[in-house]
């Protein structure tokens, strides 16, 4: 009889833990932007911080951060003993390693970029 218990208890506790609701991601986990498009190093992307993502190494970098204020955008290209970068204000361009970046909009909260594949 002991045993019988045990299985009722198991059971029960397995559709007790069944029922409980799963843990909620926060927002900006789910809202997070998606980087993967740029690799290739030709997208649009829409910043909202301070960012950095891979990129395919045939640009001789392998990893690029772009941090912006209000006024200008800075780029930075890094990669195994190299590392190269920009700065561009609006309306004006940088190339970091055959990758184009202009500014489609600008603001202290938010910068619309465009990569363009230059090789």
């Amino acid at each position: 009889m002991p045993h019988a218990f045990a299985a009722i208890l198991i059971a029960a506790s397995m559709t007790a833990g069944a029922l409980t609701p799963a843990a909620q991601l926060p927002a900006s986990a789910v809202a997070a932007p998606k980087y993967r498009a740029c690799y290739d190093g030709t997208c649009k992307i829409t910043l909202t911080k301070k960012t950095s993502f891979r990129i395919h190494p045939r640009f001789g970098i392998t990893r690029l951060t772009i941090s912006f204020n209000s006024q200008q955008v800075q780029v930075r290209g890094t990669g195994p003993g190299v590392a190269a970068g920009g700065g561009f204000s609006k309306g004006g361009a940088t190339t970091v390693n055959g990758i184009q970046f202009t500014i489609s909009s600008l603001s202290g909260k938010k910068a619309v970029l465009r990569l363009k594949a230059r090789r």
